[in-house]
C-alpha cells in the first residue's frame, strides 16, 4: 500500500489529463498478403495505452479515446503502429514522436473570454517533429483541442490522425508560473 503522503505528492505534480483520440490511419504499410491488422500504442514515460486491432485494413478508422496523465516533468508521446500477428511477434508499421509542450504552454494562458473556435497557437512541421502539416491548437467548448496528422518514420508509408484534448487537474484552477520541463 502506498503511504498517503507519497500519493498526495504524486497528485500534487499532476498537471492534468491528455485525452488522445486516435482517429484513423492513412495508407499504412502492408505487412501481410491481404493488408495488415494494425493497432496503435502510445507511450509517455512509464505509461502505455493502445487501441484495438483493425483486421485487414491499411486505412483503419479507430476513433478511440486513450488517456494519459501529464505530470510537471513533460515527456514527448511516442506513437507506434503494429500489425497484429497470431503465431509470431507483431510487426512494426512505423513510429512517430509528438511534443505536447505547445499544448501545455497554451494551457497556462488565461483563456477567459476567448471566443469558441479561436486558434490559440499553431505548430509548424519541421525536422524536429513528425507533423505532416501545420497543427492548430484551438479553444473549443471551453477546452484546448489540437488536431494532428503524424507521418510515420522507419516505414515505407503511412500517417496517423489524432485529436488531443487537454483536461486540467481539478485540484487547481490555474497553472500559475509553473515551468514545464522536458526529460
Amino acid at each position: 500500500m502506498v503511504p498517503r503522503r507519497r500519493k498526495a505528492e504524486r497528485v500534487e505534480h499532476l498537471l492534468g489529463l491528455l485525452k488522445v483520440r486516435v482517429l484513423r490511419g492513412v495508407n499504412l504499410a502492408y505487412r501481410d498478403a491481404r493488408g495488415s491488422d494494425p493497432y496503435v500504442v502510445l507511450r509517455m514515460g512509464s505509461q502505455k495505452v493502445k487501441t484495438g486491432v483493425k483486421k485487414k485494413n491499411v486505412n483503419p478508422e479507430w476513433n478511440e479515446e486513450l488517456t494519459l496523465s501529464v505530470s510537471d516533468h513533460i515527456q514527448p508521446i511516442k506513437l507506434e503502429v503494429y500489425d497484429k500477428d497470431t503465431f509470431s511477434r507483431d510487426d512494426q508499421m512505423g513510429e512517430a514522436e509528438l511534443d505536447i509542450l505547445p499544448l501545455l504552454e497554451a494551457a497556462k494562458m488565461d483563456l477567459s473570454g476567448v471566443p469558441d473556435s479561436s486558434i490559440i497557437t499553431s505548430v509548424k512541421p519541421g525536422r524536429q517533429n513528425c507533423l505532416v502539416g501545420e497543427s492548430h491548437i484551438k479553444w473549443m467548448g471551453g477546452k484546448l483541442v489540437q488536431d494532428i496528422i503524424l507521418r510515420l518514420r522507419n516505414v515505407e508509408c503511412g500517417e496517423v490522425e489524432l485529436q488531443l484534448t487537454w483536461v486540467k487537474n481539478s485540484g487547481g484552477s490555474s497553472y500559475g508560473n509553473k515551468s514545464f520541463m522536458h526529460q
